[in-house]
């Protein structure tokens, strides 16, 4: 079943249909994550009707997958009215939630419209950590009980954990406890920076050293060790970096459209446009014609073909998604143990700043490498 899913995206992609769409439909949150992106205090959600349209739009581009998320979906009134349109429309729903304000009624309700997988942040199975972590005492008993009380309605559960510096030890416990209930546990490293560019979520993260154990370790390899990469080949040169503007899109709550709900380039605003004039509009046709090759940075690199680039984080980082991401640089790093192209263009320049005894300042900011490695 996986293989033909993968084979279905793929071609939807090739012929840019939005097969995977991610909807956020409020940025309010009854917890306050430490690591949070999100501005909570930013409201203008769109009405009921809004996206209900907004849903028939997408099925007729082709939407087939579609992710419901927040802050906290629970914190609509409307959220049933809103899974239950999509559900009309043959859409296949995954919700992102803490699970806070699920019980054993919310959960029935979800469980009689079809929803088919339901994902629960869990940042540790100890309540100390897991409670530090959201800022809500109680939270993580709360949370394995709307686990529980979907799971006893035959929907899939995944258990969703960021792995942070103060919790990087307690994934074991977390997949003990996934095995317990009867559920699936996934794990990820990744920080993003918030929405206004602060990157204090980022002194969360793992140290480096960690990440290399991570991928080192086979219970946690959805993008495992492997060193060395395989070669930089034609088909890699020609490839694209994911699938965000492809085959999938993401909504805010305020109905701007982006590429992915990590890429915050604005494409349009589906309260001013169609959704497919702003899919088949200028911003996403120039995302889609760029190849791996087109990489001023990353196509010189021997990482290119395991790296897990994300042209938002680049995008985030500098600007410009077509430029290397650091944070994924660190990652490949720690998977293959060679250090990527923008490492080597760094560790070149600091090495010729000191020799200037000027450090990077010495460069001034007109420098190749200065401007390749967003150093200034």
């Amino acid at each position: 079943m996986g293989q033909l899913l993968d084979r279905v995206t793929a071609k939807a992609s090739a012929l840019q249909i939005p097969i995977q769409a991610h909807l956020d439909v409020t940025w309010k949150c009854n917890e306050r994550c430490v690591h949070c992106y999100l501005d909570h205090g930013i409201g203008g959600d769109m009405t009921t009707d809004e996206i209900r349209t907004l849903f028939d739009q997408l099925a007729a581009a082709g939407t087939f997958f579609l992710v419901i998320s927040g802050g906290e979906i629970m914190l609509r009134k409307d959220i049933f009215d809103i899974v239950a349109h999509a559900r009309s429309l043959l859409l296949d729903v995954r919700l992102k939630t803490n699970g806070l304000l699920i019980r054993k009624p919310e959960a029935e309700r979800f469980g009689r419209l079809g929803v088919r997988t339901v994902d629960i942040s869990i940042y540790s199975w100890r309540h100390e950590v897991h409670d530090a972590v959201t800022l809500i005492p109680g939270s993580l008993a709360r949370s394995l009980a709307a686990v529980r009380y979907l799971r006893d309605e035959g929907m899939e559960v995944e258990m969703r954990t960021t792995i942070m510096r103060d919790s990087a030890a307690d994934y074991p416990g977390i997949q003990a406890l996934a095995k317990e209930l009867g559920v699936v546990a996934r794990f990820d490293p990744t920080m993003n920076p918030r929405l206004d560019g602060d990157r204090k979520p980022f002194d969360y993260r793992v140290s480096n050293e960690t990440l290399k154990e991570i991928y080192r370790d086979p219970r946690l390899a959805e993008e495992a060790y492997c060193a060395p990469p395989s070669p930089v080949d034609a088909d890699v040169l020609d490839g694209h970096s994911c699938e965000a503007g492809h085959g999938g899109v993401y909504i805010t709550p305020q109905g701007d459209v982006t590429p992915c709900v990590q890429f915050p380039m604005v494409c349009g605003n589906i309260r001013r446009n169609t959704f497919a004039e702003i899919w088949n509009g200028p911003q996403f046709r120039r995302l889609r014609d760029v190849r791996v090759r087109n990489l001023p940075v990353c196509s010189t690199c021997a990482n290119s073909p395991v790296c897990s680039r994300c042209p938002g984080l680049a995008y985030s980082e500098t600007g410009d998604f077509r430029a290397p991401s650091s944070i994924d640089c660190e990652k490949s790093f720690a998977r293959t143990g060679i250090p990527s192209a923008l490492m080597q263009i760094r560790s070149a320049a600091s090495s010729r700043a000191q020799e200037n005894g000027a450090g990077f300042a010495g460069l001034g900011a007109s420098s190749p490498l200065v401007q390749i490695a967003g150093i200034q």
